[in-house]
């Protein structure tokens, strides 16, 4: 649309017209806007959420029966907030999935902007394969797929392989650099197997570096903390967490929009108010701004995936009690 001069601006004598001249021009006057452009503080859009893996993976055993690659080469539900509105995002800038492969397929490889990461739930003798590389993905293990890397998976054991899968989609659809691109070959040509990679954390080795942790973090929010990566993707940060039984933990706030994947153990967090339950596979939103809490009733591990990384190149992480 091009703005074009309306007529007779020179007879317009109330401010009536003038706002139909707004309208006219795709415009707004700053002392009459329609909806407010600043408010005092993060506004509460997205809700606080919980989903439930032994709930989500009898629809994935029920998908796996009725949906085959002819329909989708990759077999996931996405977890989408559910604020008013929402069509698509668990939180603000980041989506969270469960995955299911099965024994014997593969999911052919393709690339996108959006940068994601896969944290293994069950199963084994599944593979990702990531811009050549391929390594196994194992129980309690974390891999990333960084921006623009080609990437497939296969199940080559007996197991169904599980996993929750978390992207930054969100925030590519924000910014619109949105790009997809289907292997030409349907998988990579030239791989090399691996026993380890920088894109492959270990659970054995997270766990070995939480043992190795002598102080709480500063933060309160858990008993022992690690990061993974420095951050773990341009856009993500990913900190493992420890937690005994009966750990209640400090109340905090901040700016970064969070999803926390439970590895082992159980408890609740309440969220602004919300309590929301958690086991060993489920997954808890807490998007930006709203106070949280962790009490822990079974020793427990789980994955903070955060968008701090986004916050903090901008100047505008924040936290507060």
């Amino acid at each position: 649309m091009t703005s074009t001069q309306p007529k007779n601006l020179s007879a317009v004598s109330t401010l009536d017209e003038l706002y139909d001249v707004f309208d006219e021009l795709s415009m707004e006057g700053g002392w009459h806007r329609k909806f407010p452009a600043l408010w005092p503080e993060p506004r509460k859009t997205l809700e606080p959420a919980a989903w439930n893996y032994a709930t989500i993976k009898s629809v994935l055993d029920a998908a796996g029966r009725l949906v085959d690659h002819s329909m989708a080469d990759r077999r996931n539900v996405t977890l989408r907030n559910p604020a008013e509105g929402n069509t698509y995002a668990t939180v603000r800038s980041m989506v969270a999935a469960y995955q299911l492969i099965r024994p014997g397929e593969t999911a052919d490889a393709h690339r996108h902007t959006p940068s994601a990461l896969r944290i293994i739930l069950e199963g084994r003798g599944t593979y990702t394969v990531v811009d050549g590389t391929r390594v196994e993905m194992r129980p309690g293990d974390v891999l990333l797929t960084p921006s623009r890397a080609w990437h497939s998976h296969s199940a080559e054991g007996p197991d169904d392989c599980y996993w929750v899968d978390i992207l930054d989609v969100p925030l590519i659809h924000l910014l619109e650099p949105m790009f997809f691109e289907r292997h030409p070959d349907g998988l990579e040509k030239d791989v090399t197997d691996v026993a380890d990679s920088p894109l492959a954390f270990r659970r054995e080795d997270s766990v070995r570096r939480l043992d190795a942790q002598t102080a709480a973090p500063a933060h309160g929010m858990a008993e022992r903390e690690i990061q993974l990566g420095d951050p773990a993707l341009a856009t993500i940060a990913l900190h493992v967490q420890r937690m005994s039984a009966g750990f209640t933990s400090a109340t905090s706030r901040t700016t970064a929009n969070s999803i926390f994947t439970v590895l082992s153990g159980s408890g609740e967090t309440v969220v602004d108010g919300t309590v929301l339950p958690w086991t060993t596979g489920d997954i808890v939103a807490v998007p930006a701004w709203r106070p949280y809490q962790h009490r822990v009733s079974a020793d427990a591990h789980l994955v903070r995936a955060s968008d701090e990384p986004v916050l903090r190149a901008f100047g505008l992480l924040r936290t507060a009690d």
